[in-house]
């Protein structure tokens, strides 16, 4: 399982360099990685950091994972490190009155008959991760409602997920319900699932796997 390695910080200034950073966080290392971006921040601009040093870092992991050279349980310590960052950014622009909303509205639900959401819960960690404002409506969630939600909150992206075959209908019912109803493009995802079938029931998108809805998510919104 490959690396990058990350020396041990023993002075008492922490090293403001990209590289530690990004490998913080291909390690997992949640709270070195906040430590970095609390350094960082002291003379860096919050978006040159995302962009720049944590966006990267969470590609990388990406790669890795679709190249299993990075496992599951890493990509997840990853996930987390740079949620890590990415909160330690966040209060220091809510501290300092700058912190808006991305726009970049996701909305994503497991559907109606399905109590399955693992899959989707990771999902919503890596969206989040590239910061995407991702609103979760759980699971067996109704058409109806996942079709309210998307018109309530303007959501230009919906992530639908089903791991059984016996709930597949109510994923084509509710694609049919946002098509009919508003703009938003469908992914969908889930192991009963192929490119072939996802197309079969209307849906915009197919993704293979968490990385594969980020993938979506940039092209959706122009990232």
């Amino acid at each position: 399982m490959e690396y990058i390695a990350a020396a041990k910080d023993t002075s008492p200034a922490v090293t403001k360099t990209e590289g530690d950073l990004k490998a913080d966080i291909l390690n997992g290392l949640k709270e070195d990685a906040a430590l970095k971006t609390a350094a960082l921040l002291q003379d860096t601009d919050p978006m040159e950091i995302i962009n720049a040093h944590i966006i990267p870092a969470l590609d990388e992991a990406g790669k890795r994972f679709e190249q299993k050279t990075l496992f599951l349980p890493q990509l997840l310590m990853s996930a987390d490190a740079a949620k890590a960052a990415f909160e330690c950014i966040k209060a220091d622009m809510l501290k300092k009155g700058t912190a808006k909303k991305s726009g970049d509205t996701i909305l994503i639900a497991t559907v109606e008959g399905d109590v399955h959401d693992i899959g989707k819960n990771i999902v919503k960690v890596l969206l989040e991760n590239y910061g995407f404002e991702v609103i979760d409506l759980g699971k067996d969630v109704k058409c109806e409602t996942v079709l309210e939600k998307t018109k309530e909150t303007g959501a230009r992206l919906v992530g639908l997920s089903a791991l059984m075959t016996t709930t597949v209908p109510s994923m084509e019912k509710t694609i049919r319900l946002i098509h009919t109803h508003t703009s938003a493009k469908v992914m969908v995802g889930g192991a009963v699932l192929t490119p072939s079938y996802a197309k079969s029931i209307d849906a915009d998108f197919y993704a293979k796997d968490a990385m594969g809805g980020v993938k979506i998510a940039k092209e959706v919104f122009g990232k």
